[in-house]
């Protein structure tokens, strides 16, 4: 196992938990969020007021794809999924573990998610979104956790456990 990539809903836990599970894989941790605003220089909030959701989605998968690492836990944005290159990328280099909550726990945790840079349309509502994305989220996993009613440290702990079981090579559910 060179990595592990976590995807998920804005809001899931993937930085928190990301932190954790590298400490107890010994990994390094990349949030790829913040490798995007290191090259574009700007808040992922201003390059989505700036540039569109569409050239952001571009910025995105560009970066995504572009990833040379190992040993590392990335936690990527909530968008990644929509990059199909990004994705086949992420999938040669490491897992990928998606992290599932039900949507109202995903809207309780994201309050005002204008200033996250999350990537939805302005007529598009948080729950469409949500449902949008669940489908490509389940598509591109390997291993998938529902974290409801799991603290930070168990949800590291079940995605180690799950990794060192070999779980990723029959997809599984926890």
């Amino acid at each position: 196992m060179k990595n592990v990539i976590l995807i998920g809903m804005p809001g899931c836990g993937k930085s928190t938990v990301g932190v954790v599970l590298a400490k107890i894989l010994g990994f390094r941790f990349l949030d790829s969020d913040i490798v995007i605003q290191e090259q574009e220089h700007r808040l992922l909030s201003e390059i989505i007021a700036q540039e569109g959701l569409d050239r952001f989605n571009d910025i995105e998968n560009r970066v995504n794809s572009s990833l040379e690492i190992e040993k590392t836990v990335v936690a990527t944005g909530g968008s990644v999924v929509y990059g199909r290159q990004a994705m086949e990328h992420l999938k040669q280099i490491g897992v990928v573990v998606y992290i599932r909550l039900p949507f109202e726990e995903i809207e309780e945790r994201l309050g005002d998610f204008a200033q996250r840079g999350v990537s939805i349309r302005r007529e598009q509502t948080l729950r469409e979104l949500y449902d949008e994305r669940v489908p490509l989220y389940e598509q591109y996993a390997d291993i998938i956790i529902d974290e409801h009613d799991l603290t930070v440290s168990k949800t590291a702990l079940a995605i180690a456990q799950q990794l060192k079981q070999g779980g990723h090579r029959n997809r599984y559910t926890i």
